[in-house]
């Protein structure tokens, strides 16, 4: 089975059809979505990520239903959002990236351990006892990665994540993204990071429009932007 398999997958929020239909058979180790604001592609996101369910529709992650195995699908999966804001919930950066390993059950000396290195991984360490939230916008960004990567996911799904980066940041995150054997599902508008993808996905209106060849589906959304 693919890592990716959705069967007709609609789901309704607040009596909104955001996605209708979809069907996804996709192995492709990075795999980028794109769309229209509103299109629903941050819905998908989230369904792949077992972050909502579908109303209708059966889909699998990584082997896992998104709906009867999420608690399993969540610990193999992590998340990383446009604003990294809402994803620091600990008041420095060393015991936000432990936080992370909360549901991990290890010993103090090896959670101390992961987390050093995922401070390392991301060029953190001299900010280990910072406050999380007086971070720089890109810094805090980073510190949302070493929370994802220390605990070693198979599947990374990234929605937006240099949405509101500077281009030396945004550079930074992205290379920090598709380094090493992970998974991804990227959501994003930069058409470069697209292409850097093994495949893509185009969403309209809810709809799965194309999928395929991550420059080929670069090139058409382009091009639907001068229509």
């Amino acid at each position: 089975m693919n890592a990716l398999s959705l069967a007709g997958v609609s789901v309704r929020l607040a009596d909104v059809d955001v996605l209708t239909g979809v069907d996804l058979d996709l192995d492709a180790r990075t795999v980028a979505v794109v769309g229209d604001n509103g299109s629903g592609k941050s819905t998908l996101a989230r369904v792949i990520a077992g972050l909502v369910r579908p109303t209708s529709g059966t889909a699998r992650v990584l082997g896992l239903d998104v709906a009867a195995g999420a608690a399993d699908l969540r610990r193999r999966v992590a998340a990383v959002f446009s604003n990294p804001d809402a994803q620091i919930v600990m008041p420095t950066v060393a015991e936000d990236v432990a936080f992370s390993l909360r549901s991990a059950r290890l010993d103090r000396r090896e959670r101390d351990a992961r987390v050093a290195a995922s401070l390392d991984r991301f060029g953190l360490t001299e900010l280990a006892a910072h406050p999380a939230h007086e971070l720089s916008g890109g810094q805090k960004q980073l510190l949302a990665l070493a929370g994802a990567f220390v605990r070693a996911p198979e599947l990374v799904v990234a929605d937006e994540p240099t949405a509101f980066l500077d281009g030396r940041n945004s550079a930074r995150v992205a290379d920090h993204l598709f380094r090493g054997t992970h998974r991804m599902v990227l959501v994003t508008h930069d058409m470069t990071l697209v292409r850097r993808c093994d495949a893509a996905v185009r969403i309209e209106r809810g709809r799965v429009a194309q999928v395929g060849d991550a420059d080929d589906i670069a090139a058409t959304h382009e091009a639907s932007w001068r229509c």
